[in-house]
């Protein structure tokens, strides 16, 4: 299956578009609700405490919460230039060991007590899917990313495409060095120059 790509999302000059783009904005009944209950809340502030203006609550509770919302909707997953990036953290492909979709089984082993400490979450509870991209970088602490996406599948599929492609040059580079050369990299060098183990 091949990922589609979203354009809308703004991009810096000469920067290749991404494989994949999406935004974990909040839906809009989760905003209806959310400021719903702020006026609720600034209702109930104002009849605790008579004497005060009465737009004083709305005016801190209602912007606030809508500081919230956007504060919690402006996570941005892509798959551009060779990274998985998510809001400002990015892994480079060639680092990823295997990509997977999780179910709710293991969405909430992923996310429960068992979960590994080190491990980098992107959770939002309005979005349904759900991704475990598996590294294979030694040198990082971080065994796995477990992100959210509208479109699991389509994210898989454009980390894995992204590493085949991160692989190619990589593969094509070590064929044209001469034999005498690469005969004396060692075993550290020749194991870099393979790269991450490849996806289950």
């Amino acid at each position: 299956m091949s990922a589609r790509s979203e354009h809308s999302e703004p991009r810096s000059r000469g920067e290749p578009p991404p494989r994949y783009a999406e935004r974990l904005i909040v839906p809009w009944w989760l905003w209806l609700a959310a400021l719903a209950l702020a006026a609720l809340f600034s209702a109930e502030v104002f009849l605790g405490a008579p004497g005060r203006p009465v737009w004083l609550p709305y005016l801190v509770l209602l912007p606030a919460t809508a500081l919230g919302l956007l504060l919690a909707g402006r996570v941005r997953v892509a798959v551009q230039d060779g990274e998985l990036r998510v809001d400002d953290a990015r892994l480079p492909v060639r680092y990823v060991a295997r990509a997977g979709v999780l179910d709710a089984a293991g969405r909430r082993e992923a996310l429960g007590p068992r979960a590994d400490r080190y491990a980098f979450v992107v959770q939002r509870p309005w979005v349904r899917g759900t991704v475990l991209v598996v590294l294979a970088d030694p040198a990082d602490p971080t065994p796995y990313w477990v992100v959210s996406s509208r479109r699991p599948h389509a994210l898989v599929a454009a980390v894995l495409a992204a590493r085949a492609a991160d692989s190619r040059p990589a593969a094509r580079a070590a064929d044209s060095r001469p034999a005498a050369r690469a005969a004396d990299s060692g075993p550290a060098a020749r194991a870099a120059e393979n790269g991450p183990p490849t996806a289950a």
